[in-house]
């Protein structure tokens, strides 16, 4: 599948519907103004690909809504060279948008058909995270902590421990917090054992499982 004239119409489309609902981050508009979403997705839902909402990519889990991957990202406030903790690989499409920021990005996905597929698709396509891990994303990943920041792009119950000690101080947590429906939550780490919590309003993503063994 290419990347034609039209498709880079339709994400100038959706860039300026994600920028009237309220994201001002000229990097994030352009992240989205220019990965090509469609690509993310089969061939047969193309014409899903530039509208503003989430969709499913298999395993049970969505290719989240732009403008959610866009709110969140922007809670990140990613800079060039910010060693970043993604939980839930995915499509790899919230992978892209932090590539694209220059971040260096860690990514676990816990969906073995999932890791595979986007894996592959990653290589095809020239995506470069630093590390893609087949593991539990509630333990994080301590053997490259600490983070500058960590998104995590399912529902947890609960912000798990593990996710706010492997945050450096100033680091930023962006997690959705609920079981039916979640609130976008922000943990801003201010000293080894200090933490500022903010909520932005009401969201729905796939819950966010843990092995218990």
């Amino acid at each position: 599948m290419k990347d034609t004239l039209k498709h880079r119409g339709m994400r100038k489309n959706l860039a300026e519907i994600v920028a009237a609902k309220g994201v001002t981050d000229k990097k994030v508009l352009e992240a989205i103004k220019t990965i090509p979403r469609h690509l993310f997705l089969d061939s047969s839902f193309e014409d899903h690909a530039y509208q503003d909402k989430a969709f499913p990519i298999g395993a049970d889990q969505t290719i989240s809504q732009p403008y959610t991957v866009a709110f969140q990202t922007e809670l990140l406030e990613v800079k060039p060279g910010a060693k970043i903790l993604e939980i839930g690989t995915g499509s790899g499409y919230q992978t892209a948008v932090l590539l694209h920021l220059r971040a260096k990005v860690y990514t676990i996905e816990r969906q073995l058909e999932l890791f595979k597929t986007t894996r592959f698709f990653f290589n095809k396509m020239h995506y470069r995270p630093k590390k893609m891990i087949f593991g539990d994303g509630y333990k994080g990943l301590p053997e490259e902590a600490p983070f500058d920041g960590i998104i995590v792009t399912a529902g947890a119950p609960d912000v798990p421990r593990p996710l706010l000690s492997q945050l450096k101080v100033g680091g930023r947590l962006v997690i959705p917090i609920g079981v039916n429906e979640q609130i976008m939550t922000l943990f801003v780490r201010k000293s080894e054992k200090e933490f500022e919590k903010k909520e932005f309003g009401s969201f729905r993503f796939v819950p966010l499982l843990e092995d218990k063994n």
